[in-house]
């Protein structure tokens, strides 16, 4: 599910719409994911937050339903600046962060086991603050793949 050409590090954005439209957009170039993806990213993040404290910093979770999907896959975003995301269950907590996995799923099923393995990866803070300061997408892809594939 991880992929390789999903991988975008010291990503640039000033805003959680912003990560959400560029990652998703490239969820669309590579044929993950239908010209709707984008913005039903943003429109489900209105409703249902994804962001994520953890020992070492922030995260966020983005996803969206299966009918704007083509194919599963998993993104990452290392952010080059944290930025604003509402917490998920607790909009009314503003967190900051850095790393961003998101998903492409078909199967609601999958979902949950790939929200799983994701809190598994971010109970170990060493791991994390590790990913976030890796510096090639290929670094990046070995540092986790064992999670993911």
């Amino acid at each position: 599910m991880l992929r390789k050409d999903l991988i975008k590090i010291g990503l640039d954005c000033a805003s959680c719409k912003e990560v959400l439209m560029t990652m998703g957009q490239e969820f669309v170039n590579v044929g993950v994911a239908k010209e709707t993806y984008p913005q039903a990213l943003v429109d489900r993040e209105a409703n249902y937050p994804t962001a994520l404290p953890a020992k070492a910093f922030d995260i966020a979770t983005p996803h969206t339903f299966a009918e704007h999907v083509n194919e599963p896959a998993v993104g990452i975003a290392i952010l080059a600046h944290p930025v604003e995301w509402q917490q998920m269950g607790s909009p009314e907590i503003t967190l900051h962060p850095q790393v961003i996995f998101m998903l492409a799923v078909t199967d609601p099923k999958q979902q949950i086991g790939t929200l799983r393995k994701i809190m598994m990866l971010i109970q170990d803070p060493e791991r994390l603050a590790r990913i976030k300061d890796l510096k090639t997408v290929d670094e990046v892809y070995e540092a986790v793949k064992d999670v993911f594939n």
